[in-house]
């Protein structure tokens, strides 16, 4: 089993940033993948941006180059930066792991952007 706690969600005006931390309670280097998911509200869950136990790195074509993904071992800790936000970008954003052949998800953080 993988515990998954987000937290840094908020509420920020168009323009600005939020940094998003997904605490994992299994070393991060054992987790094959980690990633973020968001759902907005009438819409399905997608995949923002996602981060392999070898560093590689992937992002939704709309979130490229102003998101990043990040993670610190140490720690056991994924982050998410993201910086110039849309109001497009209000969802529920998810933080996800794959270990082995299972995936786990945490509660999701309210990431809300006002115009």
């Amino acid at each position: 089993q993988v515990q998954l706690v987000e937290s840094g969600g908020g509420l920020v005006q168009a323009g600005g940033s939020l940094r998003l931390s997904c605490a994992a309670s299994k070393t991060i280097f054992s987790i094959n993948r980690m990633g973020w998911y968001r759902q907005a509200p009438g819409k399905q869950r997608e995949l923002v941006a996602l981060i392999t136990s070898g560093g590689n790195t992937n992002y939704a074509d709309s979130v490229k180059c102003r998101f990043t993904i990040s993670r610190d071992n140490a720690k056991n800790t994924v982050y998410l930066q993201m910086n110039s936000l849309k109001p497009e970008d209000t969802a529920v954003y998810y933080c996800n792991a794959v270990y082995g052949y299972q995936t786990f998800w945490g509660q999701g953080t309210q990431g809300t952007v006002s115009s």
